[in-house]
């Protein structure tokens, strides 16, 4: 039995692989032949005024480098899912009959974070491509964030029966409809940590450490639609990376962050108190990159208007590395080292609570 859940949790990241490694060559050629990257370098800094320091370090690299590199990830994820619910509606009586991970209890509110996620992206990319060089403003984006996170969280409410956050070795913290607020803040948060892409290979790196998490994680718990979910994430990440690795072939940019990050809050849910675990409380360590990195911009904001100087060369904190003398490749090897750590550190706490 354990052995064919496993299977069933690991095929959609094999499959996922395979297809984005076979559709990326296909895409990047369509993505340089058109010209998808910034027409104008530059780039502004969280304050509004121009980001001298990251221009100085990308800006050659801005109008290179195609955007666009996240349709690998969700694009692999959701054709492994449409591959697999095919071969087991065609085969439903051999090993592929069990593979369909694509579960009304499991798998469709993170995969329609994941869509809605993308496609919000893909607009926003689109734009920032064309001559003016503007993507979405942030206040639109976070709007749109806030709408599905708000409609989720209702769901999440009022369908599920989701009232409390599961603390390791506590009780449940009972909230009732504050459940709602609370997960538009995570996905929120969640979605500004989407700045960790910029340096090559350094996203994918971080976000396969914390969805290989969660996988581990569901799958302890029973949820192995969803483990493959997250499993499915992971292979479509592998594949990115082959192609992102430095010198990179393209940027993950906005359609691959909005749509992991929206999908990982709702994994962070599905993996709490509806799957007894401890999904939301053990997100600060798996995820502690993405924390970091949202931490850096806000003390770095707070700095310049407490002290009117700023804290970091350049936020987020990757980028102070790179501006103090540290090579891309160094930081993204080094950030992958940590994440890796802390996604151990954070499923022996879930595993260790549950147990």
């Amino acid at each position: 039995m354990i052995l064919s859940d496993l299977i069933r949790a690991l095929m959609p990241a094999i499959a996922a692989f395979v297809i984005g490694i076979a559709a990326t060559p296909v895409l990047t050629h369509y993505l340089y032949l058109h010209k998808a990257w910034k027409k104008k370098p530059g780039k502004r800094a969280l304050d509004g005024t121009t980001a001298e320091v990251f221009n100085g370090l990308h800006r050659e690299h801005e109008v290179r480098a195609p955007r666009m590199g996240g349709i690998v990830v969700w694009g692999s994820v959701l054709t492994s899912a449409l591959v697999l619910k095919t071969l087991a509606l065609l085969q439903p009586h051999s090993i592929f009959g069990t593979l369909d991970f694509t579960t009304r209890s499991q798998t469709w509110i993170p995969l329609a974070a994941l869509l809605v996620g993308a496609v919000v992206g893909l607009a926003d990319d689109l734009l920032t491509i064309g001559e003016r060089g503007e993507g979405l403003r942030l206040r639109v984006r976070l709007v749109f964030v806030g709408v599905l996170a708000l409609v989720i969280g209702v769901w999440f409410y009022d369908k599920l029966d989701v009232t409390a956050i599961n603390i390791p070795f506590s009780a449940p913290l009972e909230i009732g409809w504050l459940v709602v607020p609370f997960f538009i803040l995570l996905s929120l948060g969640l979605f500004a940590s989407g700045v960790i892409d910029g340096i090559d290979g350094l996203s994918g790196g971080v976000f396969a450490s914390i969805f290989a998490s969660y996988a581990i994680i569901a799958f302890a718990q029973g949820q192995t639609d969803l483990a493959a979910f997250c499993a499915a994430i992971v292979g479509g990440l592998l594949a990115f990376l082959w192609f992102n690795v430095p010198p990179a072939r393209f940027y993950m940019s906005d359609t691959g962050t909005m749509a992991l990050t929206l999908a990982l809050a709702v994994v962070a849910f599905m993996t709490d108190s509806l799957g007894g675990g401890f999904g939301i409380t053990v997100l600060p360590i798996v995820g502690g990159i993405l924390v970091v990195t949202v931490a850096s911009n806000i003390l770095q904001i707070f700095w310049k208007k407490a002290f009117g100087r700023k804290l970091l060369r350049v936020a987020p904190l990757h980028h102070h590395f790179e501006a103090i003398g540290w090579p891309g490749y160094k930081v993204t090897m080094r950030y992958w080292i940590i994440s890796i750590i802390l996604a151990f550190a954070g499923v022996i706490l879930a595993l260790a609570a549950i147990s």
